[in-house]
């Protein structure tokens, strides 16, 4: 059993014995709060009319039963809490011994039409990279994610490589962050949250600061002479629709503001929460640093700052409670206070809401390379050379691939050299292609990378592997292959990528493919690229001669005992024997 099996196993068990600690408590706090009902009725009717004992008895049961129920919330919360943690250790088991990660999110909504390198290394989707890493919990934790994954940058990788180091060693942390961002499920996203507030415009007169507290006092007054006789119902009854008056002037707008506070309300709930895990935390890293520097608000936390707003939004949506709605109106003028309240908020807040958010859906999709590198303390973290260092591994292998059947390989560039990779049909070569270009999108993220060791020169990314043709677009594939390419020559005239070729013009005869692939080939060690191709094409090897950039390795078949055989190891030279002609007798599609 590794590291994380026996973490997640212990953790399950610890917070499977707490539930059902919390679930006893749970039974003898519903049997407390029934009991109490029930003397509460046997207070009125024993005492039924002897005001004397009765309003004593029923002000103390009802003051016990209020707080039972309020510990009752409170230990329904604690257990579902507890329910998110069991899952959250399960899940990791179940994919750490089984590799079965079907049911998570797949991020195929985040893939752009036309990036560098997303679709051909298998970046979103079912079993992709992303479905893999994901352990978000936030809808825009996984949006930042995708965007992380997508961003094909060099910066910074060192402190990427603290903050996933930190991350990793602060699973119970991630954990109950995790937990408690999935027990608030928010409907309104927060970009649609930030863009209101960005856009607010207030409509509230700056007299509400205190004329609702004067109208209130002056209420009470009213209530209070209509008590004494002093002044009939129907004076009572002008003066709230003096107060129902004054807020229906403004009804309209109130109504607006309370309908975006019902929506944002749960989102506002439960980001105050994540940012007070973000302040409670010491973090050493770099990064991290910067993260919990981003939500500082002078000496008050920004935790409680956004937990005032939540509590205001609260107070306004008591208006949709009908009788007190009316009644705190016409007598408290309830609503404008409320408003006046949340918009003085806005004011005061609304360029820093921004950065609160960012900080917790940062956290969020950062909990996932933490998670990761936790996951697999067998990996490596790369060492970072020099610009035009290359890449150096030692049995690098894919992630996603059964680490009892994967087959792992050594593997060196130097900069400014291009490897053509030749091999037979199934032999391992797009595989190999799509992990080199994985190793570097997770060397580039952060990440500890599938091999024993790792040193790199920071590179950023672009392939060609996977084209399709557009009968939308009335696009041939040969067409639709020139515009990639043509996409890659664009990209390098300004910036050094790492190229990764696989099979390109293979919508054009054999020998006009010969042809324009041996020139593309030309064309892309003339600007002192580094890259890999792959290809079926020998003729092409032939280059190595007259080019000492280009060197030639390939992926073997043999066939032992009429039985075609794989070792998928990568080897120095060009491949000499091909297997479809012998997988088409084998399948007897063809006659001997």
């Amino acid at each position: 059993m590794t590291e994380a099996e026996e973490f997640y196993s212990s953790r399950q068990a610890k917070y499977i014995d707490l539930k059902n600690k919390i679930s006893k408590k749970l039974v003898i706090s519903s049997t407390l709060r029934l009991t109490v009902f029930l003397a509460i009725c046997a207070s009125i009717y024993f005492f039924f009319g002897n005001i004397n004992i009765i309003l004593p008895v029923a002000l103390v049961l009802i003051a016990v039963f209020l707080f039972l129920i309020s510990r009752h919330s409170d230990l329904k919360k604690e257990k579902d809490k507890l329910e998110a943690l069991i899952g959250i250790n399960k899940l990791e088991l179940r994919i750490l011994k089984t590799r079965d990660f079907s049911d998570l999110a797949d991020g195929v909504k985040f893939e752009p039409e036309d990036h560098e390198f997303s679709r051909d290394i298998d970046l979103f989707g079912r079993k992709s990279f992303f479905q893999f890493l994901n352990r978000t919990a936030l809808k825009e934790g996984k949006a930042r994610l995708a965007k992380i994954l997508l961003a094909n940058t060099t910066v910074d990788i060192i402190k990427k490589q603290e903050a996933v180091k930190e991350l990793a060693s602060k699973a119970d942390w991630r954990q109950n962050y995790s937990a408690t961002a999935t027990l608030v499920k928010t409907e309104t996203n927060s970009r649609k949250i930030l863009n209101w507030i960005r856009n607010y415009k207030s409509f509230v007169p700056n007299y509400m600061k205190w004329l609702p507290a004067v109208f209130s006092v002056l209420s009470v007054a009213v209530l209070i002479l209509f008590y004494l006789d002093i002044i009939g119902g129907s004076q009572v009854l002008l003066w709230f629709i003096i107060g129902v008056l004054i807020t229906g002037v403004f009804l309209k707008r109130i109504s607006e503001l309370s309908g975006m506070v019902s929506k944002a309300q749960d989102t506002f709930q439960q980001y105050h929460q994540l940012l007070s895990f973000l302040e409670n935390e010491e973090f050493e890293s770099e990064l991290m640093k910067e993260v919990k520097t981003s939500i500082t608000s002078g000496s008050r936390k920004a935790s409680n700052i956004l937990k005032e707003f939540s509590k205001a939004m609260d107070a306004l949506d008591q208006r949709n409670n009908f009788l007190f709605g009316i009644l705190a109106n016409g007598f408290l003028l309830w609503d404008l206070r409320q408003c006046y309240r949340l918009e003085k908020w806005i004011e005061k807040h609304q360029t820093a809401v921004e950065n609160w958010f960012e900080a917790v859906e940062r956290t969020d999709a950062y909990n996932s390379l933490g998670n990761f590198a936790f996951n697999h303390s067998n990996y490596h973290f790369p060492e970072i050379l020099e610009k035009g260092g290359g890449i150096t591994a030692k049995n690098l292998g894919h992630p996603l691939l059964d680490p009892n059947k994967r087959i792992n390989n050594d593997f060196r560039i130097d900069g400014e050299q291009f490897f053509i990779i030749t091999g037979a049909n199934m032999a391992g070569k797009s595989t190999f292609l799509r992990t080199v270009a994985l190793q570097i999108v997770m060397a580039n993220l952060g990440l500890p990378v599938c091999a024993d060791s790792c040193s790199y020169s920071p590179t950023k990314l672009i392939s060609s592997m996977r084209t399709n043709d557009s009968l939308g677009d009335d696009e041939s594939y040969f067409f639709s292959e020139l515009k990639r390419l043509k996409f890659i020559v664009d990209k390098i005239q300004t910036e050094d990528y790492f190229i990764i070729l696989d099979e390109i013009l293979k919508g054009t005869n054999s020998t006009d493919k010969a042809i324009g692939s041996r020139k593309f080939v030309q064309r892309l060690v003339g600007t002192n690229s580094t890259g890999i191709i792959a290809t079926h094409d020998l003729s092409l090897c032939e280059i190595s001669k007259e080019l000492s950039q280009v060197k030639n390795f390939y992926f073997d078949a043999e066939i032992v005992n009429d039985e075609l055989h794989f070792d998928y190891h990568l080897k120095d030279g060009i491949c000499q024997n091909m297997n479809a002609s012998f997988l088409l007798r084998k399948m007897n599609i063809v006659e001997e």
